[in-house]
């Protein structure tokens, strides 16, 4: 019993160590962004001397954070709704369809996901530049579900093929189409998967910087690339570079915790092969 209980504290002891190690960083960026730039640099790692809140109204000021925040939800949202339709709808073919098109299909994306997209960069700024779309928000959220509807459909995969196909038939003796019912009887069921989605592609959009800073005009920069703004090529004012950063990450920790809780189960479920 005694074991037990030392194994038990000694593995919370360790997920503590490992807590605060990544909590540390999300720390100090919140106690810079309360101090002069001077004070940021000479001493980033102590209490701020006096807690600078002007700093997070001049950030908003010089990024223009209302404009930004605007465009990132508008392109994280509407990429999320178009992959989590897209990714959700070519799953459920796949794991339902017997044939070699549906394998080899599923073998390509999944063997997709290997691929970095900075080793398609030149190519793709290439290609697509020359077909003129490389200049506004419609084509970026075009990109990121091109670029996330392999690993969603991954997920939903494996998630639907512990779906018994017994449910399918129930309903086609009912009278329901493979239309109906995916949207009436598979997709109610995929609330978990489709949170563990949402989390990972939302995380992933919000925070990109390559992507949009090769698509995206002046007028429809999103938050990442908004924050440049205060690093220049002699000089950064690193007190407000920390409030910008900090503004910019609350939205994506809000929605994060609303949909923590079905995480977990999503990504186990949707693993299972």
């Amino acid at each position: 019993m005694k074991s037990g209980k030392l194994i038990l504290r000694f593995w919370f002891a360790i997920g503590a160590v490992f807590a605060v190690m990544y909590a540390f960083p999300f720390i100090l960026v919140l106690l810079n962004s309360l101090k002069a730039r001077r004070e940021v640099r000479a001493e980033p790692l102590k209490w701020p001397e006096a807690f600078l809140w002007e700093n997070f109204t001049e950030a908003a000021d010089r990024m223009e954070y209302w404009q930004a925040l605007g465009n990132s939800i508008i392109v994280t949202t509407s990429s999320l709704v178009a992959l989590i339709l897209t990714s959700s709808m070519l799953a459920y073919y796949l794991a339902r369809s017997k044939t070699k098109t549906a394998s080899g299909i599923f073998l390509i994306l999944v063997t997709s996901m290997i691929v970095p997209f900075q080793a398609l960069m030149v190519p793709f700024v290439g290609f697509f530049g020359n077909l003129n779309m490389l200049n506004s928000r419609f084509w970026l959220m075009f990109f990121y579900v091109g670029f996330g509807v392999a690993m969603s459909t991954f997920l939903y995969h494996g998630f639907i093929k512990n779906i018994p196909v017994e449910l399918d038939e129930a309903a086609s003796i009912d009278g329901a189409n493979s239309w109906r019912t995916f949207w009436r009887v598979i997709f109610p069921m995929l609330g978990p998967v489709t949170a563990t989605v949402a989390i990972i592609n939302g995380l992933w959009i919000w925070n990109d910087f390559l992507l949009p800073n090769l698509v995206l005009r002046e007028e429809s920069r999103t938050l990442p690339l908004r924050t440049y703004v205060f690093y220049g090529q002699y000089t950064s004012d690193y007190g407000l570079a920390m409030a910008a950063l900090v503004m910019s990450m609350i939205p994506i920790v809000i929605f994060y915790f609303i949909l923590q809780r079905q995480i977990i189960s999503g990504v186990s479920a949707g693993a299972v092969k």
